[in-house]
């Protein structure tokens, strides 16, 4: 009987831990990084997330990386003249006692010449860089395409 308590306990704990999708490194909580499954000819995919700053200080992220494409880049999309444009930023900052958000349409992290199609239910590794809490290395789990992440109130 002790021995079942004690598998179910670890199974639990085993399970709260891979269903959790969140990060921290220094006063910095990432919460569910994802993107979309891509097509087999893609070439491009988009990284979101959150960012809760929880210290008294502003931060930056400076760079994102990933070994599943040759370049990954911060971006930007807004409506400049009635027409939807994307650039490159050098950084974003997250507010102290602020929250970033990257999301469709808006900041997010751009995945340039993909090595291979993105499948859903597969995580990617993906690698922030912070000018104050340093580094820290995520998974971004591969939603399905066309994908609007979790919902308010929804658990991943």
């Amino acid at each position: 009987m002790k021995a079942g308590m004690k598998l179910g306990l670890a199974l639990m704990l085993t399970m709260g831990t891979a269903l959790a999708h969140d990060y921290q490194v220094g006063e910095l909580k990432i919460g569910h990084p994802w993107t979309r499954a891509t097509a087999p000819a893609a070439k491009m995919g988009g990284v979101f997330l959150s960012v809760n700053n929880l210290g008294a200080e502003g931060d930056t992220l400076l760079k994102a990386e990933s070994t599943v494409a040759e370049l990954t880049e911060l971006h930007k999309m807004e409506m400049v003249d009635g027409v939807m444009k994307m650039r490159q930023m050098t950084s974003i900052t997250i507010p102290a006692k602020g929250e970033l958000k990257l999301s469709p349409g808006g900041l997010h992290i751009m995945l340039i010449n993909l090595k291979q199609p993105l499948q859903e239910g597969e995580k990617i590794p993906l690698k922030l860089t912070f000018a104050k809490a340093g580094v820290v290395e995520v998974k971004v789990k591969v939603e399905a395409m066309g994908s609007k992440g979790v919902q308010n109130g929804e658990k991943h």
